[in-house]
Formats: structure tokens, C-alpha cells, sequence
């Protein structure tokens, strides 16, 4: 069993523990240690691989604080899945692909920071995954970027149009009947 104290800055300390402590559960819950935090330090109690990785996700989380980026219980799995792959999640987080006002949008896993860059140097790019993953979102906040930066004069969004029997969408009627109007 190994101990390992990481004293943290008061803020980081703060987004660490997330509200009620969620955050510093679901860092639990991913890796086998125990965490106890108390002031602003992190105490980790383990064994000696699981204590080493925790404090890699620490270093990492707390990186991600000082960039200014909000940690929830779900970034945690991303954090931990980057550091799997040897990428730092900061340097994949530090794209920003679109920043409007306060909000900005960055990928937030390593095959998205692949997509995003894969849209960056090709023409066409093919988006293939499940649903939820961020896919349509992370082209159009790109295209939107794009469009702001006067590279292209429009954005024209599309539909698949599918004849084989599928259902198009809620709306009754045919598939002239759907499409015709746009």
C-alpha cells in the first residue's frame, strides 16, 4: 500500500472536489486508489501503479484547471482514456475550433481531435461512429469558424436522402414530399 500527498492550489483543490465531491468520486470510481482531499491536499492510498496513475490524471486535471477549462465527472474518463493513448488531454483540449462570447468548443477526445484535424487538411472528411459523439457538432462549429474567418462564402447543410424502404425523418409523405420543399 503506498500514500502519496499532492498539495494543490486552493482553486484547483476547489474544481477538483466538484460539487458535493462528484468529481473526486468519479476519479475514485476510474482508478483503483483511495482519495481523501483535506484543505488543499490530495492524499491517494494504493497500490504503487494505481497511486502513479492517479497522480498523472491529478497533473493533468490540474493543468486543465489553470487553462481555464471546467472539470466534470465526465471529463475524468476522457482524461484517464488520453493518458492510455500517451497524449496529454491538455494539448488536445488547447484546440479551440470555435469561440464565440465565453462559450468555446474544443475537442474533447483524441479520435475527435483526429477528426477535427482531418477536416483541417483534407477537402472531404467522412465522419463514421455512433450517435452522441460529437461528430455534426464539431463540423459545424468549424464550418461556423470557417464562415467567420471569410474562408468559404456559405454553409450548406444536407441531409441523406434514402430510398430503400427507411424511414425519412417524422414528417408523413414520401420522399419527393420531404425533399422537394428544400
Amino acid at each position: 500500500m503506498t500514500r502519496r500527498q499532492i498539495e494543490l492550489d486552493n482553486q484547483v483543490a476547489l474544481e477538483l472536489a466538484g460539487s458535493e465531491d462528484a468529481v473526486l468520486r468519479a476519479l475514485e470510481g476510474h482508478l483503483d486508489c483511495d482519495i481523501h482531499l483535506r484543505g488543499n491536499v490530495l492524499t491517494l492510498d494504493g497500490s504503487p501503479e494505481a497511486v502513479d496513475s492517479a497522480a498523472a490524471v491529478v497533473r493533468e486535471l490540474s493543468e486543465l484547471i489553470a487553462q481555464g477549462h471546467e472539470i466534470a465527472p465526465g471529463t475524468i474518463e476522457a482524461v484517464t482514456r488520453a493518458l492510455d493513448e500517451h497524449t496529454s488531454p491538455a494539448r488536445i483540449l488547447e484546440d479551440v475550433v470555435w469561440r464565440h462570447r465565453a462559450t468555446k468548443v474544443s475537442p474533447k477526445t483524441v479520435n475527435q481531435k483526429r477528426y477535427v484535424d482531418s477536416i483541417r487538411r483534407t477537402t472531404i472528411t467522412f465522419g463514421i461512429g455512433p450517435a452522441g459523439t460529437g461528430k455534426t457538432f464539431l463540423a459545424v462549429a468549424l464550418a461556423a469558424a470557417a464562415l467567420s474567418r471569410r474562408e468559404v462564402n456559405r454553409i450548406i447543410l444536407t441531409r441523406p436522402a434514402v430510398e430503400a424502404g427507411e424511414r425519412l425523418g417524422f414528417l408523413p409523405g414520401d420522399l419527393m414530399a420531404k425533399v422537394d420543399p428544400y
